[in-house]
Protein backbone atom coordinates (compact mmCIF):
# COMPACT_ATOMS: atom_id res chain seq x y z
CA UNK A 1 0.00 0.00 0.00
CA UNK A 2 1.31 3.61 -1.08
CA UNK A 3 2.57 5.66 2.12
CA UNK A 4 0.01 8.58 2.89
CA UNK A 5 2.44 10.80 4.20
CA UNK A 6 1.25 14.11 4.06
CA UNK A 7 -2.18 12.45 5.67
CA UNK A 8 0.00 10.82 8.35
CA UNK A 9 1.51 14.39 8.96
CA UNK A 10 -1.45 16.11 9.30
CA UNK A 11 -3.01 13.30 11.80
CA UNK A 12 0.09 13.75 13.75
CA UNK A 13 -0.21 17.55 14.37
CA UNK A 14 -3.86 17.54 15.06
CA UNK A 15 -3.40 14.96 18.12
CA UNK A 16 -0.64 17.25 19.51
CA UNK A 17 -2.85 20.44 18.98
CA UNK A 18 -5.78 18.66 20.31
CA UNK A 19 -3.71 17.57 23.04
CA UNK A 20 -2.22 20.64 23.61
CA UNK A 21 -5.62 22.37 23.70
CA UNK A 22 -6.91 19.80 26.27
CA UNK A 23 -4.34 20.86 28.72
CA UNK A 24 -4.65 24.54 28.52
CA UNK A 25 -8.44 24.39 28.80
CA UNK A 26 -8.45 21.06 30.92
CA UNK A 27 -9.76 23.35 33.87
CA UNK A 28 -13.26 23.91 31.58
CA UNK A 29 -14.01 20.00 31.61
CA UNK A 30 -13.50 16.76 32.27
CA UNK A 31 -14.56 13.69 30.61
CA UNK A 32 -17.92 12.74 31.69
CA UNK A 33 -17.26 9.34 32.97
CA UNK A 34 -16.69 7.55 35.87
CA UNK A 35 -16.40 9.41 39.31
CA UNK A 36 -16.12 13.02 36.97
CA UNK A 37 -19.43 11.90 35.27
CA UNK A 38 -22.07 14.46 35.09
CA UNK A 39 -25.22 13.74 33.16
CA UNK A 40 -27.83 16.11 31.32
CA UNK A 41 -30.88 13.77 31.22
CA UNK A 42 -31.64 12.27 28.68
CA UNK A 43 -28.47 10.84 28.78
CA UNK A 44 -28.28 7.09 27.08
CA UNK A 45 -25.77 5.06 29.20
CA UNK A 46 -23.68 1.78 27.74
CA UNK A 47 -22.81 -0.62 30.65
CA UNK A 48 -19.25 -0.04 31.26
CA UNK A 49 -17.63 -3.42 30.21
CA UNK A 50 -19.58 -3.61 26.84
CA UNK A 51 -18.59 0.31 26.49
CA UNK A 52 -14.66 -0.48 26.54
CA UNK A 53 -14.95 -3.35 25.02
CA UNK A 54 -16.48 -1.47 21.30
CA UNK A 55 -14.27 1.87 21.88
CA UNK A 56 -10.81 0.09 22.26
CA UNK A 57 -11.36 -2.72 19.50
CA UNK A 58 -11.25 -0.63 16.37
CA UNK A 59 -7.70 0.05 18.05
CA UNK A 60 -6.11 -3.21 17.81
CA UNK A 61 -8.30 -4.48 14.60
CA UNK A 62 -7.45 -1.74 11.99
CA UNK A 63 -3.94 -2.34 12.33
CA UNK A 64 -4.20 -6.06 12.34
CA UNK A 65 -6.30 -5.83 8.99
CA UNK A 66 -3.65 -3.58 7.65
CA UNK A 67 -1.05 -6.36 8.13
CA UNK A 68 -3.02 -8.72 6.33
CA UNK A 69 -3.77 -6.14 3.40
CA UNK A 70 -0.16 -4.99 2.87
CA UNK A 71 2.00 -5.92 0.48
CA UNK A 72 5.49 -6.42 1.88
CA UNK A 73 5.08 -4.03 5.12
CA UNK A 74 8.19 -2.85 6.68
CA UNK A 75 9.39 -5.99 8.97
CA UNK A 76 10.74 -4.06 11.47
CA UNK A 77 7.27 -1.95 11.41
CA UNK A 78 5.23 -4.64 11.95
CA UNK A 79 7.26 -6.29 14.76
CA UNK A 80 7.02 -2.74 16.55
CA UNK A 81 3.22 -2.46 16.03
CA UNK A 82 2.38 -6.23 16.79
CA UNK A 83 4.85 -6.16 19.76
CA UNK A 84 3.64 -3.07 21.60
CA UNK A 85 0.75 -1.13 20.85
CA UNK A 86 -1.33 -4.30 19.75
CA UNK A 87 -0.36 -5.49 22.55
CA UNK A 88 -1.60 -3.03 24.59
CA UNK A 89 -5.29 -2.78 23.09
CA UNK A 90 -5.59 -6.55 22.80
CA UNK A 91 -4.90 -6.43 26.96
CA UNK A 92 -7.78 -3.53 26.25
CA UNK A 93 -9.88 -5.15 24.40
CA UNK A 94 -10.18 -8.57 25.98
CA UNK A 95 -8.99 -8.49 29.55
CA UNK A 96 -9.21 -5.08 30.87
CA UNK A 97 -12.43 -4.36 29.46
CA UNK A 98 -14.00 -7.85 30.51
CA UNK A 99 -13.07 -7.77 33.92
CA UNK A 100 -13.43 -3.89 34.61
CA UNK A 101 -16.33 -2.66 37.55
CA UNK A 102 -16.75 0.67 36.29
CA UNK A 103 -19.90 2.57 36.00
CA UNK A 104 -21.96 2.82 32.76
CA UNK A 105 -20.48 4.83 30.10
CA UNK A 106 -22.37 7.58 28.41
CA UNK A 107 -23.01 6.24 24.78
CA UNK A 108 -21.49 10.24 23.67
CA UNK A 109 -18.48 9.39 25.71
CA UNK A 110 -18.19 6.00 24.16
CA UNK A 111 -18.49 6.60 20.51
CA UNK A 112 -16.22 9.62 20.80
CA UNK A 113 -13.19 7.17 22.31
CA UNK A 114 -14.32 4.81 19.72
CA UNK A 115 -13.95 7.58 17.06
CA UNK A 116 -10.33 8.36 18.41
CA UNK A 117 -9.42 4.80 18.48
CA UNK A 118 -10.14 3.89 14.65
CA UNK A 119 -8.08 7.32 14.22
CA UNK A 120 -4.97 5.94 16.16
CA UNK A 121 -5.44 2.87 15.02
CA UNK A 122 -5.06 3.51 11.17
CA UNK A 123 -1.73 6.58 12.34
CA UNK A 124 0.07 3.85 14.04
CA UNK A 125 -0.84 1.40 11.76
CA UNK A 126 -0.52 2.57 8.42
CA UNK A 127 2.97 4.61 9.54
CA UNK A 128 4.19 1.76 10.95
CA UNK A 129 3.90 -0.77 7.67
CA UNK A 130 3.73 1.57 5.02
CA UNK A 131 5.52 4.74 6.06
CA UNK A 132 8.41 4.16 8.64
CA UNK A 133 11.93 2.93 7.65
CA UNK A 134 14.13 2.03 9.92
CA UNK A 135 18.12 0.91 9.31
CA UNK A 136 18.78 -3.03 9.29
CA UNK A 137 20.81 -2.61 12.81
CA UNK A 138 18.03 -0.53 14.22
CA UNK A 139 17.51 -3.51 17.21
CA UNK A 140 20.39 -2.75 18.46
CA UNK A 141 20.13 0.89 18.62
CA UNK A 142 19.77 2.37 21.87
CA UNK A 143 16.48 3.96 21.52
CA UNK A 144 15.15 0.72 20.71
CA UNK A 145 16.43 -0.69 23.61
CA UNK A 146 15.49 1.83 25.69
CA UNK A 147 12.00 2.55 24.49
CA UNK A 148 11.03 -1.10 24.69
CA UNK A 149 12.07 -1.39 28.33
CA UNK A 150 10.10 1.75 29.13
CA UNK A 151 7.17 0.56 27.20
CA UNK A 152 6.79 -3.24 28.88
CA UNK A 153 7.28 -1.53 32.39
CA UNK A 154 4.80 0.64 31.75
CA UNK A 155 2.80 -1.67 30.78
CA UNK A 156 3.43 -3.46 33.84
CA UNK A 157 2.64 -0.42 35.92
CA UNK A 158 -0.65 0.27 34.12
CA UNK A 159 -1.79 -3.85 34.70
CA UNK A 160 -0.99 -4.21 38.15
CA UNK A 161 -2.45 -0.61 38.97
CA UNK A 162 -5.78 -1.35 37.33
CA UNK A 163 -6.00 -4.61 39.59
CA UNK A 164 -5.66 -2.80 42.54
CA UNK A 165 -8.54 -0.72 41.64
CA UNK A 166 -10.14 -3.78 40.47
CA UNK A 167 -10.28 -4.96 43.53
CA UNK A 168 -11.15 -2.24 45.91
CA UNK A 169 -14.50 -2.97 45.82
CA UNK A 170 -16.76 -6.35 45.92
CA UNK A 171 -18.69 -7.14 43.56
CA UNK A 172 -22.00 -4.92 43.61
CA UNK A 173 -20.11 -2.19 45.46
CA UNK A 174 -20.28 1.48 44.52
CA UNK A 175 -18.10 3.01 47.08
CA UNK A 176 -14.58 4.54 46.28
CA UNK A 177 -12.24 3.87 48.65
CA UNK A 178 -8.57 4.75 49.09
CA UNK A 179 -6.38 2.40 47.17
CA UNK A 180 -2.92 1.24 48.63
CA UNK A 181 0.01 -0.61 46.75
CA UNK A 182 2.12 -0.96 44.26
CA UNK A 183 2.85 3.07 42.70
CA UNK A 184 -0.50 4.01 44.60
CA UNK A 185 2.03 4.47 47.74
CA UNK A 186 3.30 7.20 45.74
CA UNK A 187 0.73 8.70 43.34
CA UNK A 188 -2.81 8.68 42.99
CA UNK A 189 -2.97 8.29 39.13
CA UNK A 190 -0.72 5.36 38.70
CA UNK A 191 -2.82 3.65 36.60
CA UNK A 192 -2.47 6.52 34.20
CA UNK A 193 1.90 6.82 34.86
CA UNK A 194 1.67 3.50 33.82
CA UNK A 195 -0.06 4.37 30.41
CA UNK A 196 1.90 7.74 29.93
CA UNK A 197 5.26 5.32 30.42
CA UNK A 198 4.24 3.09 27.52
CA UNK A 199 3.59 5.62 25.27
CA UNK A 200 6.77 7.73 25.88
CA UNK A 201 8.50 4.59 25.57
CA UNK A 202 6.45 3.30 22.38
CA UNK A 203 7.50 6.76 21.35
CA UNK A 204 11.41 6.63 21.66
CA UNK A 205 11.54 2.96 20.36
CA UNK A 206 9.73 4.12 16.64
CA UNK A 207 11.50 7.31 16.78
CA UNK A 208 8.84 8.94 15.00
CA UNK A 209 6.36 11.99 14.92
CA UNK A 210 3.02 10.17 14.59
CA UNK A 211 4.15 7.77 17.81
CA UNK A 212 4.87 10.93 19.56
CA UNK A 213 2.10 12.51 18.76
CA UNK A 214 0.07 9.90 20.51
CA UNK A 215 2.28 9.91 23.74
CA UNK A 216 1.66 13.57 23.90
CA UNK A 217 -2.23 13.22 23.03
CA UNK A 218 -1.82 10.82 25.79
CA UNK A 219 -0.43 12.98 28.37
CA UNK A 220 -2.55 16.22 27.66
CA UNK A 221 -5.65 13.93 28.64
CA UNK A 222 -4.66 11.43 31.09
CA UNK A 223 -2.58 13.86 33.05
CA UNK A 224 -4.81 16.21 34.13
CA UNK A 225 -7.20 13.11 35.02
CA UNK A 226 -4.77 12.31 37.40
CA UNK A 227 -4.99 15.32 38.96
CA UNK A 228 -8.77 15.45 39.56
CA UNK A 229 -8.87 12.02 40.95
CA UNK A 230 -6.02 13.06 42.92
CA UNK A 231 -8.04 16.20 44.45
CA UNK A 232 -11.15 14.25 44.52
CA UNK A 233 -9.25 11.77 46.82
CA UNK A 234 -8.32 14.59 49.07
CA UNK A 235 -11.73 16.13 49.18
CA UNK A 236 -13.41 12.85 49.92
CA UNK A 237 -11.59 11.12 52.68
CA UNK A 238 -9.67 13.37 55.37
CA UNK A 239 -6.78 10.42 56.32
CA UNK A 240 -5.65 10.51 52.51
CA UNK A 241 -1.74 10.39 52.69
CA UNK A 242 -0.54 14.04 52.70
CA UNK A 243 2.54 12.58 51.19
CA UNK A 244 1.56 11.47 47.90
CA UNK A 245 1.48 13.20 44.79
CA UNK A 246 -0.74 13.17 41.77
CA UNK A 247 0.96 11.37 38.73
CA UNK A 248 4.97 11.70 39.34
CA UNK A 249 6.55 10.55 42.43
CA UNK A 250 7.36 13.16 45.01
CA UNK A 251 7.01 15.95 42.25
CA UNK A 252 3.42 16.59 40.96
Amino acid sequence: MHCYGTLINYLSCGFILTGLVHLVHHRSFQTSYGRHMKLSPPTRMVPARLAWFLQEMPALFIPLLLTLTSYRPSSMGKTLLLGTFSMHYFQRTFVYSLRTRGKPFPLSVMVAAGFFCSLNGFLQGHYLLHCAQFDDDWSADYRYKTGLVLFYVGMAINIHSDYILRNLRKPGEVIYKIPTGGLFEYVSGANYLGEIVEWFGYAIATWALPTLSFAVFSLCFIGPRAYYHHRFYQEKFKDYPKLRKALIPFIF
